[in-house]
């Protein structure tokens, strides 16, 4: 399921951040590809897989799940491993309010839902750097955020780092990772470093493929 890139090193151990599940954590860096799935045919959304082409991930979003602002991110088998929804909030509160809530659930095999992740999408100018940050539960910092997005998603210019500043994963359409791969606004890459986990990784690439009105939107 993992991709280990040329030349890495596996390393005997890594400091795992199982959010979702530690079965989506390697000891190794790890590159996924994703591709975007057409509205017209697929109903939108994305795929996500591994150098050989083996699905990992996918995304299901407006297109096929027939509600705005909600997402489900599903394993290569097409099970549900997270849901993802906006909080929402009063008309009034919500113009008032600086930042937009984006949730991520999971489900145990009773149906009850656990919060494993929140992302503050800023919605006013006052919002300093105009910043998303993540919280996750349980916290893995002594701030009040976890990690939080640097760079222009649109532009696949795009990381998520950890309160050091260490990138956790990176986003990138240029072929310095993967020679040989023809890449474009709908093919591009992610890099995902030692101990992070993947799915978490992709429920945020989720939110923002949304934010951004992707493939996720309708």
């Amino acid at each position: 399921m993992k991709q280990v890139l040329p030349g890495d090193i596996v390393a005997a151990k890594a400091n795992m951040i199982p959010i979702i599940s530690k079965m989506y954590c390697s000891s190794s860096k790890v590159l996924l590809i994703v591709r975007k799935r057409p509205h017209v045919i697929s109903g939108g959304g994305f795929v996500v897989t591994d150098y050989s082409q083996k699905v990992i991930f996918r995304v299901d979003g407006c297109g096929i799940l027939g509600r705005k602002e909600e997402l489900i991110l599903r394993d290569g088998g097409g099970d549900a491993l997270l849901l993802i929804r906006r909080k929402k909030q009063a008309a009034m509160v919500e113009v008032l309010s600086l930042y937009k809530n984006w949730r991520g659930y999971t489900s145990d095999y009773e149906g009850s839902q656990k919060l494993v992740f929140s992302l503050k999408e800023p919605n006013s100018f006052l919002v300093k750097n105009n910043v998303m940050r993540i919280s996750t539960e349980p916290r893995v910092s002594k701030k009040d955020w976890d990690f939080e997005i640097k760079g222009y998603f649109p532009d696949r210019d795009c990381s998520i780092v950890d309160t050091k500043g260490n990138i956790v994963a990176q986003m990138a359409g240029g072929k310095k990772e993967v020679p040989g791969l023809m890449t474009s606004n709908d093919l591009y890459h992610v890099v995902v470093q030692p101990g992070i986990d993947q799915a978490f990784v992709f429920g945020v690439i989720a939110i923002l493929d949304y934010i951004y009105g992707e493939s996720t939107r309708c």
